[in-house]
């Protein structure tokens, strides 16, 4: 398991708006983090009725940039790197809210496809096994 103070720094999320707590397993192609805060009052996320499940597609990219900056660190490159979400497909959501959910969430992402211009993940976010949005997204990262 990797704390947030091991990867935090390694990724332009900051504060409040980075999402995940811990990284529980990763290798070469996938991820699996957690994180409880999307049950909090003042998640940055959330509306007036509550954390809307769509906004779990945000924890799926982040487990993402997370992985990529993982990737990164093991090739000895430190500093964050840029990525800009350019598209989500295929989004199914099982839940219309997350924020009453006890415990925590986990968040899993499977590398498809990356090269230096960017990259294609699955995602899937889960409570207690219960799969509460699951999609694909794209990033690519801006030449600088």
């Amino acid at each position: 398991m990797l704390a947030k103070t091991d990867w935090a720094q390694l990724i332009p999320h900051q504060g409040t708006m980075c999402l995940l707590d811990a990284v529980q397993a990763w290798d070469a192609t996938t991820i699996h983090a957690t994180t409880i805060g999307h049950a909090n009052a003042d998640h940055p996320l959330r509306g007036k009725h509550g954390l809307h499940a769509v906004n779990l597609v945000e924890f799926g990219a982040q487990a993402m940039a997370v992985h990529s900056a993982l990737l990164s660190r093991e090739r000895g490159v430190m500093e964050s790197r840029q990525g800009r979400l350019v598209s989500v497909r295929d989004v199914a959501l099982s839940v219309e809210f997350v924020d009453k959910l006890d415990g925590h969430l986990d968040v899993h992402a499977q590398c498809l496809y990356a090269d230096d211009t960017g990259a294609q993940y699955a995602f899937r976010v889960e409570h207690r096994g219960q799969v509460l949005a699951s999609g694909r997204a794209a990033v690519i990262h801006p030449a600088a």
